[in-house]
């Protein structure tokens, strides 16, 4: 949620480099945002708009009318406080010695406003960040201390999470960071560093980056950035390089971001198989997670698994839940990440917690994660981002190979999460021996087939946007299904709401006659899910009692199953494959289906109202 930036050099102006860098970030989520440039020693020029980052770069005539080489801007996401002007970051004390910007919420911040007003601090805004502000310029004046030591002893004092960029007018040319659970990168090249919430902000600039850690500090200066821990020592790190370029944070000439994310999901998911799929003359086609951590000794010792995720990543957690119970024959949990850490869950130390998340900050499932480990429990990341948080504290990681993903409304990220969930499911059922090496094998060829079959079904996305442009006006659309077609309804109906705004819900179909149908009236859309098919039989009844009370009926199952058509008003068919891998490819039509219905509601696909990318805070 939100987005930072900074930069800092000796001779380029900041502000239009402040500006490209957040448009970079829009996909965050916000309402309205704002910059800080110094020139030397000077007072801070400090611009705000409530609203889209144009109305901002329209105020500064793109950046052109704020002269200055280094500076900070953010995009604010409001939680304490309206959207306005007033409580746009960034924010400063009334004698412009200390200015900042910070993601993430300070839980104890009324504590310490209540604190400084007894010091003779006024506050001006609603915010929490303008108290952290003015916190660190409390430690700054009254100990006489430096900026690293007047942030430790605010990291000291603060609660809750936090990304800050600060800059103090004694140190001209210099952004002092700090950072506790909210993302932040920060990337040097020659003679300028820049600082940022997320890689696509300062891709464009440089692909060599640091990764902060948690509670840990930075100054940078132009060209260089020195770290620190809490206790003020120095730190040493190495630079990351970054390998996407920077035409693939880009549209590509698609009309918005999700569409070309969902194109590019046959790539994603077949660079994900490749990651750990091996076949060589003396083992054949095989597995390999040596990468990922884990050896088969391990396998064989985890006596139940706990899959643990938010959103997107929680229905992925239900369907790997079906086939890792069905192939590996293991007792499986799913759990919501923002519900884990408040319940008194029986964690076996024997176990394996599994935390699902495309960017690897997600506040919620990080902190199941520490749960989780606090508990003895062994723990496996399944992670988009190389260097997030939760890769790092994590055991055992299995990165996916999405790519940057931009829009809002998760799919490629979504696609690659899938297969990671069925690669692993394959490797715990071989090697705890429960299924065949003839089954084993025959599974793996299939798993290789996804990625065209996805693109096969992308030849029916006419149809698709044909059917969308009849409901876009939909009031309510109930999604249908059994066993793992009820995962896919899930995320299919989770699509649909995200980003169309039409109320939507998934729901096993048996549960229809336990109140759910009296929902039911004439015109409403329901979507069946019938991929699996011990079930096929079951869900098409369902929908007939659907359709007697005058539902409209879209039908999605597999090519051969032509009979559908008698009962549904639409159809769309998937090509065969393992019913294990069926969820992969029955997703696609839903995300088409619900791009295809936002377009034809003039909606912004790419940032739909209230939603941000990432959520890191709680």
């Amino acid at each position: 949620m939100c987005g930072i930036v900074g930069f800092t050099s000796n001779e380029t102006n900041a502000a239009p480099i402040l500006l490209d860098s957040l448009s970079k970030l829009e996909y965050r989520g916000y309402d309205s945002a704002g910059i800080a440039v110094r020139d030397g020693a000077g007072d801070p020029r400090i611009v705000k708009a409530k609203g889209r980052l144009k109305l901002l770069s329209e105020k500064t005539d793109g950046g052109a009318a704020v002269v200055g080489t280094s500076g900070i801007g953010h995009t604010r996401w409001a939680t304490h406080g309206d959207p306005s002007e007033r409580n746009a970051h960034p924010h400063v004390t009334d004698d412009n010695n200390v200015i900042g910007v910070h993601n993430g919420i300070i839980e104890n911040y009324v504590e310490l406003k209540d604190k400084l007003i007894r010091k003779g601090y006024s506050f001006y805004s609603d915010t929490d960040t303008e108290v952290a502000i003015k916190t660190v310029d409390y430690y700054y004046k009254k100990y006489g201390v430096g900026p690293i030591d007047a942030l430790a002893k605010t990291m000291v004092r603060v609660r809750g999470s936090y990304a800050l960029e600060v800059m103090f007018k004694d140190y001209p040319g210099e952004i002092y960071v700090a950072r506790k659970d909210s993302p932040m990168i920060i990337g040097v090249k020659e003679g300028e560093t820049y600082v940022a919430s997320d890689v696509p902000a300062i891709l464009k600039y440089t692909r060599q980056v640091y990764y902060i850690g948690n509670l840990e500090m930075a100054r940078l200066s132009p060209g260089s950035a020195e770290f620190y821990n809490l206790d003020g020592d120095i730190i040493d790190k190495e630079p990351v390089e970054i390998k996407w370029d920077a035409q693939a944070a880009e549209k590509g000439g698609f009309q918005h971001f999700m569409m070309k994310e969902i194109h590019e999901q046959p790539r994603a998911i077949a660079d994900t198989i490749s990651s750990v799929l091996r076949e060589d003359e003396d083992s054949g086609l095989h597995l390999d997670f040596t990468e990922v951590g884990l050896s088969e000794e391990d396998i064989r010792s985890i006596s139940r698994i706990m899959i643990i995720g938010c959103g997107s990543a929680y229905h992925v957690g239900v369907a790997a839940q079906y086939i890792l119970e069905d192939l590996a024959r293991i007792p499986v949990r799913v759990e919501l990440g923002s519900e884990f850490r408040y319940r008194n869950l029986i964690l076996d130390p024997a176990g394996l917690a599994i935390i699902i998340s495309q960017s690897g900050e997600t506040a919620d499932s990080l902190a199941a994660l520490r749960a989780a480990k606090e508990a003895g429990m062994r723990t496996l990341a399944i992670v988009n981002v190389v260097g997030s948080t939760i890769a790092r504290e994590a055991d055992n990681v299995f990165y996916t190979l999405a790519g940057p993903e931009i829009a809002v409304a998760t799919t490629k990220a979504y696609s690659t999460q899938l297969i990671a969930s069925y690669l692993l499911a394959l490797e715990f059922a071989r090697v705890r021996g429960t299924i065949t090496e003839e089954k084993f094998t025959g599974m793996l060829r299939e798993i290789q087939t996804i990625p065209d079959k996805v693109k096969k079904i992308f030849e029916d996305k006419e149809r698709i946007q044909w059917f969308a442009s009849k409901f876009s006006n939909a009031k309510d659309v109930f999604f249908i299904g059994r066993g793992l077609d009820y995962a896919i309804c899930l995320e299919g109906s989770l699509k649909m709401k995200e980003i169309s705004y039409i109320h939507s819900e998934a729901y096993a179909a048996g549960e229809l006659k336990h109140g759910t149908i009296s929902l039911v009236e004439d015109g409403t859309l329901v979507i069946g899910v019938l991929t699996q098919n011990k079930l096929y039989e079951k869900t098409v009844s369902n929908m007939v009692e659907v359709k007697s009370r005058g539902a409209y009926l879209m039908g999605l199952t597999s090519y051969g199953h032509y009979e559908i058509e008698d009962t549904v008003d639409f159809n769309v068919y998937i090509p065969k494959t393992d019913e294990h891998y069926a969820t992969s490819l029955a997703i696609i039509p839903l995300q088409l289906l619900g791009y295809y219905i936002s377009v034809a509601r003039g909606l912004d696909v790419d940032k739909p109202r209230n939603l941000a990318k990432s959520v890191t805070v709680e």
